[in-house]
């Protein structure tokens, strides 16, 4: 089944924390600690496989995240996986009809938020008995989040747990025993050279007064390589985005002040490659999974190394290398910096780089509708008259799906699919905005 599900992966062979913890898990509970980017996911799926039972009917993994994007994320690498068991996600945004209706088959991985999977269990939505393996992701992070309250009461409503996995990219001074874990096997990544992010990192010198003009002639220096701004605070994010339309530099924005479809939406578009630049505050710092990001621009400089090394872990991710840009004022030198990064000089004359060749289809049904990726794929080739170079990433939704098209080709597309059904039911195709 591991042969198989990294075939699905399209990964040719495992780290060396992520057979670790595949080895380890088969003995006992295991604690993984290894940085942002090297792969943890994998490192409890993979042990999580040899785990479940087609003959259980009900749920028997609960995995519980701190954000409603690393829950989803999960979920998109299980499925990918391909291992025929079903998975579900619960998290706040989420309406809770949709997912009652989802636990009345019980998915045999449940994979949520604390606060909405609390929710749940005080609303006997879903039966514990069965729930054998228990994995907390990003736990340092649910920590931080105010999450503790929450994992204690839905741990304790768990009577049958046989298995614990924790995750965490920082070390903790003990294990809180709400968790109950029972002598774990430690596995400390988080110094390991072999899953260190391969990152060069950069200084742009800037007076305050002059920041926005060395930040806009830094990305015009970029050009079309996917780029995470780094703000400390949303109204950072918003201020800095609004010149930079001003100046007619395309790209999106995502922080926790926004809608959840604006914040999903926003993402898809930056996955796909629609948009090539997001502004974001650190938020986006840790758990989401867009791995092919090649620059990271501290606008604001995070308060502390910690900050730093999560921001930058967005960058490098799998064996990939990247670039950390700091914009510093002159004179100025983080404290956990160890050295003075290189300084990248800007051009005098910065051109806007040109419009990413992809944009993204709208299509107003999802899995509800039981559409799936093989229906939008016909119906674009078949009616749409594209080619298969001209659709990119796909993504289905609940009751929406997104296809990522060839720029220059989805004008056209939209016109001639205008009126067609999928699952003989009409549906509103359009250019998502």
């Amino acid at each position: 089944m591991i042969k198989q599900a990294l075939e699905n992966l399209k990964i040719n062979a495992l780290n060396e924390m992520q057979q670790a913890a595949l080895s380890a898990a088969k003995k006992s509970d295991v604690i993984l600690l290894s940085p942002t980017g090297s792969g943890k996911t994998l490192g409890f799926l993979l042990p999580l496989l040899g785990l479940l039972d087609t003959n259980i009917t009900t749920v028997q993994a609960m995995i519980l995240v701190p954000s409603r994007e690393l829950a989803l994320q999960i979920e998109q690498v299980f499925k990918t996986i391909g291992s025929g068991f079903k998975v579900n996600c619960c998290y706040g945004g989420h309406p809770v009809k949709i997912e009652r209706n989802n636990l009345s088959q019980p998915p045999a991985v449940l994979i949520g938020t604390p606060g909405r999977i609390a929710h749940h269990l005080r609303r006997y939505s879903f039966s514990t008995d069965t729930i054998h393996t228990l994995i907390l992701d990003e736990f340092d992070k649910a920590l931080e989040f105010g999450f503790q309250e929450d994992m204690t009461y839905i741990i304790r409503q768990m009577p049958a747990i046989t298995k614990r996995i924790l995750t965490s990219a920082t070390k903790m001074q003990e294990i809180p025993a709400f968790t109950g874990m029972v002598k774990p096997m430690e596995l400390d990544y988080l110094t390991n050279a072999a899953s260190a992010p391969d990152i060069k990192q950069k200084a742009v010198i800037a007076e305050a007064a002059d920041k926005l003009d060395a930040l806009f002639a830094l990305i015009c220096k970029i050009g079309d390589n996917a780029t995470l701004v780094f703000c400390n605070h949303r109204e950072a994010v918003e201020r800095i985005s609004d010149l930079l339309f001003d100046r007619g530099l395309p790209h999106d924005i995502f922080h926790g002040g926004m809608e959840q479809d604006d914040r999903e939406r926003a993402l898809l578009k930056f996955r796909n490659g629609s948009h090539r630049l997001l502004i974001t505050t650190d938020l986006a710092s840790r758990g989401l999974d867009i791995p092919e990001i090649e620059h990271v621009v501290h606008y604001q400089l995070p308060h502390n190394e910690e900050a730093y090394t999560h921001r930058n872990g967005r960058t490098a991710r799998m064996h990939a290398k990247g670039t950390s840009y700091l914009i510093l004022s002159p004179d100025e030198k983080p404290a956990y910096l160890r050295e003075m990064p290189e300084i990248e000089e800007l051009p005098e004359n910065p051109e806007i780089p040109p419009l990413s060749p992809w944009a993204t289809l709208y299509i107003a049904a999802g899995k509800k509708d039981k559409v799936n990726k093989i229906d939008i794929v016909g119906l674009l080739l078949k009616k749409g008259g594209l080619d298969k170079e001209d659709v990119g990433l796909i993504e289905v939704h609940d009751y929406a799906s997104y296809a990522a098209v060839k720029r220059n080709r989805i004008e056209r597309a939209v016109q001639a699919v205008k009126g067609e059904k999928i699952k003989n039911k009409k549906v509103k195709i359009d250019i998502s905005r």
